[in-house]
């Protein structure tokens, strides 16, 4: 299984921690000074170092002192208190997690069972970089851009530890992906990725969700429920759009950042876990703390290593790179090859694109489907407020004061009607989903009946697309 070493002055704690590690496959030996520590590494280069930062003969940290004597050793460091301090002391030097006196078993298991080397992970950050200067893409992301240069080296220092990251930046810049990264890049790859976002979910159901709640802690609760943090166990969870948390949330928030320990609603009994959390916000997270959005003590203790992406305005010299990416990634789903003409690149580069990577792929898409030939031009690069005609030519129009519903039963029919019935066309042009669009229809159905409405007829008879 591998080797560990041990150093810890504390002989029972010590000789505690051998036995568990023993107990999981690990050959161990344990060391009570730096001397001892040394002597064992010459000894045999273990796998995992487990240290403590206070020795009898000096700092646990001179061993990092030592030229290779930990280059290729896992290093988790053993401390009295888990403080912003500690993560910015572990994230310096290199190691990959921490354990907190008197130590989370489950979390040392956790940690056993994801030993890795560090030369693996270089290695891995080294094809991802020699991929970067072939093709522009770095795993998940693309752009040769400055700014997204900073962000792949970033990741790449972030992934391999275990402190937590608060990711800034526009809605659609692709906060999820970063994080996502950061899971596949750690230590924690095989256990789950699991990504919540706080503004979709209900206050009032916001605890349950995240802590879990025991039978009977409240109306309606039927069963036992385990929130986020126990399915997530051993592994990452993003806490996407962190400002919408309740307060109070994050005060226990907090706790578990601080403990690793948790209740569900309703119990008295805490639960350990063992998550990395990875949080993000498109706010400013200064503004929010001035504005009671986020308590500034969780802010402090979320933003250890923090990640800014760029809105795609000011990396416009990527959007060529990524409106390939995303056109080749659906010509292989359709089946049919299709590329950009050189007055389409330059119409994407000259839009600000305030939806920022998300919108762009979302255009992708749809100059895709409304584009019959091989060849993309800026014909259907309307980035104004779309003008929809009838199959006459006229403009739709319609009261002020029209109810909201009736005004958009009156531009999706006209669309269709314009497009010849073509449903997929009519979806891309409204830009919305074509399940929206049958939906949309089959109510039009339901409400006038289908003998006074042959568009809502024909979506009845027809659920597969044109």
């Amino acid at each position: 299984m591998g080797h560990a070493l041990v150093v810890e002055d504390h002989a029972d704690s010590a000789e505690m921690m051998a036995a568990l590690i023993a107990a999981e496959g690990f050959t161990v030996a344990t060391a009570k000074n730096l001397r001892e520590a040394r002597r064992q590494l010459a000894l045999q280069t273990p796998d995992i170092v487990l240290l403590d930062l206070m020795l009898p003969d000096g700092s646990g940290m001179e061993l990092f002192d030592q030229p290779n004597a930990l280059a290729n050793t896992e290093v988790v460091l053993i401390t009295g208190h888990a403080s912003l301090e500690t993560s910015i002391q572990a994230l310096r030097l290199g190691a990959a997690d921490y354990l907190v006196k008197p130590f989370n078993i489950k979390q040392l298991q956790g940690i056993l069972s994801r030993v890795m080397r560090p030369s693996a992970l270089q290695a891995e950050i080294a094809d991802l970089r020699a991929e970067y200067e072939r093709t522009g893409r770095f795993g998940l992301l693309w752009g040769r851009s400055p700014a997204m240069q900073r962000v792949y080296e970033q990741i790449a220092r972030v992934a391999g530890t275990a402190v937590t990251v608060l990711v800034t930046g526009e809605s659609g810049t692709g906060k999820e992906v970063v994080a996502r990264m950061v899971h596949d890049l750690s230590r924690r790859r095989k256990q789950p990725f699991l990504a919540v976002n706080c503004g979709a979910i209900s206050p009032h159901l916001m605890e349950s969700e995240i802590f879990g709640h025991e039978k009977g802690s409240f109306t309606g609760a039927d069963r036992q429920h385990l929130g986020f943090f126990e399915r997530a166990h051993g592994g990452t969870l993003f806490l996407d759009e962190i400002t919408e948390m309740p307060a109070e949330l994050q005060v226990k928030l907090l706790r578990v950042l601080e403990t690793g320990t948790f209740m569900r609603v309703g119990s008295t009994q805490s639960q350990e876990t063992d998550v990395r959390v990875i949080a993000a916000t498109n706010r400013v997270p200064e503004q929010a703390v001035s504005q009671g959005k986020l308590r500034e003590d969780l802010l402090y203790r979320l933003n250890v290593f923090p990640i800014h992406l760029p809105p795609l305005s000011d990396r416009r010299e990527d959007i060529p790179l990524l409106a390939e990416h995303f056109l080749q990634d659906i010509c292989k789903r359709e089946g049919q090859h299709k590329r950009f003409n050189q007055a389409a690149i330059e119409r994407m580069q000259g839009y600000r694109w305030p939806g920022n990577v998300r919108e762009l792929r979302n255009v992708v898409q749809r100059i895709y489907l409304m584009e019959e030939g091989n060849e993309i031009g800026d014909t259907w690069l309307q980035f104004d407020a779309p003008k929809v005609v009838t199959a006459q030519g006229e403009f739709v129009t319609v009261k002020v004061g029209t109810p909201l519903a009736q005004a958009e039963r009156t531009l999706i029919l006209a669309t269709l009607q314009r497009f010849g019935n073509h449903k997929e066309k009519t979806a891309a042009a409204l830009g919305i989903s074509l399940k929206t669009l049958y939906n949309r229809l089959k109510e039009y159905a339901h409400e006038s009946g289908a003998a006074h409405d042959p568009h809502a007829a024909d979506a009845t008879q027809d659920s597969s697309p044109t």
